[in-house]
């Protein structure tokens, strides 16, 4: 008989409870784009774009029945602080019409009607909003589903954390962004820096595409050591070498800026998201009064209705 003490076990770790995270713009400007120009308000606005959010609502609560929720919001259009960095930053975007702009103010009364927890703030965009409430959220016990394609959003995936192309249907985790990228996760900002991005007028450095900023990457792990060691570039095995360590020594402080342009900042105030993330009782009289103000059809305000835990009297909401 063996006197030996049986080992001791590390508990296994808790599970984290899923925090769902949505990057609405991407929504709202795809339903504004896609939805047919037939829908309109009591007063004659054109409601496409808040249409399709709706129902893109709908059924992501009817899909994933989400416990904690966020839904973030730009409205730091010209008013970010990455505008006072770099005043070209997203200067190639024509502004919203004032059409598409009344319908954002929907769509977040919308998600408040249905008791989600709204974040918009005018010095730091959604991206920002969403890294920030990653990071409130993990101290709370919760792992991110960040719902967006935006590629930008990757650098903040770290373990069970994932990101989700609702569109496309395609989930990801860190370990999958390299398959994706070129790069790993905490990367992302990093190679933005270098080879640009176009969507948010972030030219990169001159010479520097994709590949090789994935490759100087792969080989150097930051921009930080990239840029302190460029004089190694010239012996790496790729084309066009030299002339890639001459151009980073030329726009170091070029790169170095747009590193902080392409960043995330998770420090971003949360507003009515300090306090969490759980969602809310619907507002029942709220959203009644928005369905009825968007003309939403029978079939949209009994999804609503469900998806906020409400019931519906179709009488009472005419």
């Amino acid at each position: 008989m063996s006197l030996t003490p049986p080992a001791v076990q590390s508990p296994a770790p808790s599970p984290t409870a899923p925090l769902y995270l949505v990057d609405a713009s991407l929504y709202v400007f795809r339903a504004w784009h896609s939805m047919p120009d037939e829908f309109h308000d009591a007063e004659g606005w054109p409601t496409n774009a808040v249409q399709g959010f709706a129902r893109f609502l709908a059924e992501l609560i009817e899909r994933e029945r989400p416990r904690h929720i966020a839904i973030a919001f730009d409205e730091a259009l010209d008013s970010c602080f990455r505008n006072r960095l770099y005043p070209a930053y997203k200067a190639n975007r024509p502004p919203a019409p004032d059409a598409l702009r009344r319908q954002f103010a929907h769509c977040k009364a919308l998600c408040r009607a249905l008791g989600l927890v709204v974040l918009a703030d005018t010095e730091y965009e959604a991206d920002d909003l969403i890294g920030s409430a990653l990071h409130a959220g993990r101290r709370r016990a919760h792992h991110g589903i960040i719902v967006s394609a935006d590629k930008d959003l990757s650098q903040l995936l770290e373990g069970a954390d994932e990101q989700w192309d609702y569109a496309r249907g395609q989930r990801w985790t860190a370990a999958g962004v390299r398959a994706r990228h070129g790069v790993e996760a905490h990367q992302i900002a990093d190679y933005l820096a270098l080879c640009g991005d176009a969507i948010d007028n972030i030219p990169g450095v001159p010479g520097i595409g994709c590949k090789t900023a994935a490759s100087l990457l792969h080989h150097f792990g930051t921009l930080d050591a990239l840029l302190a060691r460029s004089d190694e570039i010239a012996f790496l095995r790729f084309r066009g070498a030299a002339q890639a360590g001459a151009k980073l020594r030329q726009h170091a402080d070029a790169a170095r800026l747009f590193r902080q342009l392409t960043t995330i900042a998770c420090d971003a105030p949360l507003g009515e998201g300090a306090n969490g993330f759980a969602r809310r009782d619907g507002d029942a009289q709220a959203l009644s009064a928005l369905c009825a103000a968007l003309r939403f059809g029978p079939l949209t305000r009994r999804r609503l209705h469900a998806a906020a835990g409400l019931e519906w009297a179709p009488l009472a909401d005419a």
